[in-house]
């Protein structure tokens, strides 16, 4: 997967070149541990430059199954963030599969499941939903780009629930009433 880049020129070359790195890493070996600090990285700089790349998160989370020890929590959360944004592409259940049951007991995981369970039993269509993201669009900073390849995108605006600097430790975990903030059909 190619990654969309919304930076100036100077600095999409460079990120560019990561991407690329990242994907042929990924290509040539996935199964080597020896790619593990790279793919940590790039998750890293999916949430700082909202973008999102499957295949790279599915390759990590492998690898995780691979090398237990060397498992990070932190990064797990943040994957099955970028996997429940995808919603409704069956992503995050994919990444979901990847992640021993005894990781998925702690509190920040199970959040993460009760999220996804209330978000995949809302049906919201046509008019209700163009009403829903017209207000968020107005009222609360979102921003609303259709995609090509991968449909409509949401881009969420910097704020203490998903810009890096402001974020909270994810180790702390993700409150449901946090979310059901973010997203006021849950509260």
């Amino acid at each position: 997967m190619s990654k969309e880049m919304s930076n100036p020129p100077t600095n999409q070359k460079h990120q560019s070149t990561v991407a690329y790195t990242v994907e042929q890493l990924i290509a040539v070996n996935p199964y080597n541990p020896d790619i593990l600090p790279d793919l940590e990285n790039y998750v890293n700089e999916q949430v700082s430059s909202q973008t999102y790349s499957l295949d790279a998160n599915l390759c990590l989370l492998r690898l995780y199954q691979f090398e237990p020890a060397r498992m990070s929590t932190q990064i797990v959360v943040r994957i099955l963030i970028k996997a429940l944004m995808a919603t409704p592409a069956p992503d995050f259940s994919l990444c979901l599969f990847l992640i021993p049951e005894r990781v998925q007991m702690e509190e920040q995981f199970k959040t993460l499941i009760v999220l996804s369970n209330y978000l995949e039993a809302i049906n919201i269509e046509g008019p209700s939903l163009d009403k829903i993201i017209d207000y968020h669009t107005a009222n609360s900073g979102w921003q609303f780009e259709k995609k090509e390849k991968t449909g409509p995108l949401i881009i969420l605006p910097c704020n203490e629930f998903n810009h890096p600097q402001l974020k909270k430790s994810a180790s702390n975990g993700v409150p449901l009433d946090k979310i059901a903030r973010i997203i006021p059909i849950l509260g």
